[in-house]
């Protein structure tokens, strides 16, 4: 999360959201925070709020499950250079209406958000 609320203050008029899984301990880059104190139970919130998951390299249990979370929810889910095994595995789960997409770069990203998904950019 913080390397994406990084990125996303790279953008002009970006806004950011943190949901955090603690009490406290927001970055620098996080405009809004929503300090939880769910722990891991926290990824709900993360995924059942969002138009899109994008997952950054899939590496540990938690991306993992807010990975399962959205294609369960049936929210699009874009992996972000993510290994071919993690990439397999998820492609092979038997889930109603997965949407389910691959990117190597994060300008991927964003054309498969505005053009395939047709997700409009935020603007103030």
């Amino acid at each position: 999360m913080a390397a994406a609320c990084a990125g996303a203050k790279q953008v002009r008029n970006s806004l950011t959201l943190g949901i955090l899984p603690g009490a406290d301990g927001a970055g620098a880059d996080v405009d809004i925070a929503v300090f939880t104190a769910m722990g891991d139970a926290r990824n709900a919130i993360n995924v059942l709020t969002s138009d899109v998951v994008v997952a950054c390299g899939v590496e540990g249990p938690g991306t993992t499950s807010e990975v399962s979370l959205a294609l369960k929810a049936g929210k699009p889910v874009i992996l972000l250079a993510t290994a071919y095994p993690a990439r397999v595995f998820f492609e092979s789960l038997e889930v109603s209406g997965r949407r389910l997409f691959s990117a190597d770069a994060p300008i991927d990203v964003v054309r498969l958000i505005e053009e395939d998904l047709a997700i409009p950019r935020w603007s103030p």
